[in-house]
């Protein structure tokens, strides 16, 4: 598509800036832009996907070729605006992120999936931002995402020079440390491009020491079937035994490698409604999350990203946890009676996956 008049007639350095006003307008805490050329970065894709790091994710394998070249996603792109935006709510304390997890009744919830989805919250601001700059620039080509289409949405980040790569693989940068969620506007306009990020992870390997089943198996290599993300959120099938004593009392997600990183000390909070805290996922124990029927989980998930496993995934995961509580030293016999009488209930009626982890939950010794 021919650059517009309008286009035409901005320099860009005073186009630069206004992105970056529009964007923070919109509630992003982060604008760069870079080029489509993945580079090296497609054969670590490959090397990954061959040696079956996926697990699952057959979504993965699927769409590799797209994954490699967003111009193949989207014809004719040649730019691609990456954008962040912080989910930490201002109440968020790491101290009682870490004590909770030493309190094996507690069902711990990841703390990004707390509040609405990101993807619907994200979605329709860059659509909003998208409209903005056609109001600006005249008609051009794009399309919005949010880890919702194969593409290599962290490279891309960091290429834009929205952060490095941590040695947990995951996005970091000074001023929000890795709580953020991405997004991306891929264009057909050739904006300027910005640089990278230096690294500043030296010889720290917090994220890599901490991770409970060493799902880090290297720096900046992360083997997902071990991942209790990926175990709990993305495993459509039973959590591998010798994984699950690991998981504690996670029940969706996990944040050790984020709670542990010294540049999360330094996160800022969002100020965002949609991302503030939900019926309670931040401080409910096991029991009483295991109370929700399939139709609570519908209702208080609605807009959530949870709602995505279904009610049968979480009550497996809960599952895993209630059992891991039954085995711990630090419940007493008056918890455990509760637990596992709850647990006994539930296995008549429950569907084949779940009742497979009720029964091992059960077989704790006592």
């Amino acid at each position: 598509m021919p650059l517009s008049a309008n286009l035409q007639s901005l320099d860009d350095s005073s186009l630069r800036e206004w992105l970056g006003e529009q964007s923070a307008h919109l509630g992003f805490d982060g604008l760069r832009i870079t080029d489509t050329y993945l580079g090296s970065a497609t054969d670590h894709l490959s090397k990954w996907l061959s040696e079956g790091r996926h697990g699952h994710m057959e979504y993965m394998q699927r769409h590799a070729d797209l994954r490699s070249n967003p111009e193949l996603l989207v014809p004719g792109t040649v730019r691609v605006i990456c954008v962040s935006m912080n989910y930490l709510p201002p109440e968020t304390n790491f101290d009682v992120e870490w004590q909770r997890l030493e309190e094996p009744t507690q069902g711990v919830i990841s703390m990004y999936a707390r509040g609405r989805d990101y993807h619907k919250v994200l979605r329709s601001r860059l659509q909003e931002f998208a409209k903005v700059i056609k109001a600006k620039i005249g008609p051009f080509g794009y399309r919005v995402f949010t880890d919702s289409a194969p593409l290599m949405e962290v490279e891309l980040a960091r290429k834009a020079g929205l952060g490095w790569r941590g040695k947990h693989t995951l996005l970091l940068n000074r001023e929000s440390g890795s709580t953020f969620f991405l997004g991306e506007i891929l264009i057909d306009v050739p904006l300027p491009i910005d640089q990278e990020q230096e690294e500043h992870c030296g010889t720290c390997t917090s994220c890599i020491d901490v991770c409970p089943t060493q799902a880090i198996t290297a720096p900046y290599q992360l083997d997902a079937r071990r991942c209790i993300s990926y175990l709990t959120i993305e495993n459509p099938v039973a959590i591998p035994v010798e994984l699950r004593r690991a998981m504690g009392n996670r029940a969706y997600g996990c944040d050790d490698c984020q709670l542990i990183c010294p540049w999360n000390k330094f996160a800022k909070r969002s100020q965002m409604p949609d991302f503030a805290e939900r019926h309670g996922l931040g401080g409910s124990s096991l029991l009483q999350l295991w109370t929700w029927s399939e139709s609570d989980f519908e209702q208080r998930h609605e807009g959530s990203a949870i709602c995505r496993i279904g009610y049968s995934r979480w009550r497996r995961n809960l599952a895993v946890a209630m059992g891991n509580a039954l085995a711990s030293a630090q419940v007493n016999e008056v918890d455990k009676a509760a637990i596992r009488a709850t647990l006994m209930d539930a296995l008549s009626s429950a569907d084949t996956l779940v009742a497979g982890h009720i029964e091992w939950a059960l077989a704790t010794p006592h």
